[in-house]
């Protein structure tokens, strides 16, 4: 029995493909003795080994003995021809559909993605000027706090110091008025 995927040449061919092409073509035949018929009968021919015009001219002589004329295979032939080619539209909807939900949605996800990324970064760059700015008033303050204790440290020793004068002095000035009151 010579299956419809049979009838075609299958040497490279995706094996999915050809079975859903040849499939599409089954569930399309017409009735009655057309090109899909002749097509087996040559096919069928040639596996007994005739060469491609015997097998041809055989099988076109055994159709027209039912009425089949030329034209008639011409005509179905391009009928079948259309519907391959029907299937070949929808197979790029499909395809169409698939790139839009497998491709293009995750491109948009990659997109999406990569703009957060850089908004983190820019709020990263930002954190890092700010905690720079933080760090610059930390030691601003730190000079500053430095250098204000330096100062009280300077007016604790000039006022101990002025303070024990002036104690030792009124210590002496009381002593003399002792001694000389």
């Amino acid at each position: 029995m010579i299956t419809t995927k049979s009838l075609f040449t299958t040497d490279g061919l995706d094996d999915k493909s050809l079975e859903f092409l040849t499939g599409a073509i089954e569930k399309n035949n017409l009735p009655g003795f057309d090109y899909f018929e002749f097509k087996r009968a040559v096919v069928s021919l040639m596996q007994m080994k005739l060469d491609d015009a015997t097998a041809h001219k055989s099988a076109f002589t055994t159709a027209a003995t039912v009425g089949v004329t030329k034209e008639k295979l011409l005509e179905t032939a391009a009928y079948y021809r259309n519907v391959v080619e029907k299937e070949r539209e929808q197979f790029d909807k499909a395809l169409d559909n698939q790139n839009t939900t497998k491709i293009t949605a995750r491109q948009e996800e990659i997109k999406r993605l990569n703009d957060q990324i850089a908004r983190h970064k820019a709020e990263i760059t930002r954190l890092q000027d700010e905690v720079a700015g933080y760090l610059s008033q930390i030691d601003q303050a730190e000079k500053s706090v430095n250098l204000e204790g330096e100062k009280l440290e300077k007016a604790r020793a000039a006022f101990d110091k002025t303070h024990k004068s002036v104690v030792l002095q009124i210590d002496q000035d009381i002593e003399n008025m002792h001694k000389f009151l």
